[in-house]
């Protein structure tokens, strides 16, 4: 059992929904980023996704992309960020963290090279986007059998005839993409995504998170009420896009924890 599967189920124990935060690894700089890592448990995250910072985010709005402009023009690179994750781990060995990006850099580094690293860091799951299902061999076949959970994301346009491919080697959690396009460009709505929810739940016992569009704590409270959890990126990406300090970036982190766990 991984530390996301022991998360959901002390999470169903305790009748509660997931909070995920995602943050990019290195925005705006290193030290920084970290300070907001270690802070976002105590917040009221259940899961942290860090961004693996790439040149070429072809499913990331604006405001990501520029995260990870920021972090790439500060000097991040794949090492950094599993040394931000062996930092972060010297204090905390219980929050999950699910590394999210693109392909490329891991290709670059070689899987299994990447996998090994990635596990003893204490990487516990992947988010790879630009890699369909028909690409298992080529990582989440790997990734499982090196016990990292490799999470799949599922979108409006994921009909039934796809969804049994999507699902079929996806662990840890589905990951809902509540609105085509990309990151950050529109609002999700609980009335919409409830149904799709429940479509995928109807093929799969994992835990199905839903992200893009939740900016508030009312919405992120409203798309948890039809979920397993919700997914918060963009909107603290942004705050820290801004210089916001560090101390008001996380008390906004706990304002929409506490919207999705009161659902």
């Amino acid at each position: 059992m991984t530390r996301i599967d022991a998360t959901f189920a002390r999470l169903r124990d305790q009748g509660r929904k997931a909070f995920v935060a995602y943050i990019m690894g290195g925005d705006p700089d290193a030290d920084t980023s970290l300070d907001i890592m270690r802070g976002l448990p105590a917040a009221g995250v259940d899961i942290i996704e860090l961004g693996m910072p790439f040149t070429d985010p072809m499913a990331d709005g604006p405001t990501i992309q520029l995260a990870g402009q920021r972090a790439l023009d500060g000097g991040m690179t794949m090492d950094k960020v599993l040394d931000m994750v062996r930092a972060f781990r010297s204090g905390d060995n219980t929050t999950p963290i699910v590394l999210m990006g693109y392909y490329n850099p891991i290709y670059a580094r070689g899987v299994d090279r990447f996998l090994t690293e990635a596990k003893a860091a204490g990487i516990d799951g992947l988010i790879v986007v630009d890699l369909p299902p028909e690409e298992d061999d080529e990582l989440c076949i790997p990734a499982q059998a090196a016990g990292l959970n490799f999470i799949r994301l599922a979108t409006p346009t994921t009909d039934a005839k796809r969804l049994p491919r999507v699902l079929q080697n996806t662990s840890g959690f589905v990951y809902y993409v509540s609105v085509t396009g990309i990151t950050g460009a529109a609002a999700a709505q609980a009335g919409e995504v409830g149904p799709e929810v429940a479509r995928i739940k109807a093929s799969t016992d994992l835990p199905v998170i839903v992200g893009f569009g939740i900016t508030t704590p009312a919405a992120a409270q409203a798309i948890a009420g039809v979920a397993d959890g919700c997914v918060v990126g963009s909107a603290i990406v942004k705050l820290i896009g801004e210089g916001q300090p560090v101390a008001q970036v996380l008390d906004r982190v706990a304002a929409l924890a506490a919207g999705a766990h009161a659902a």
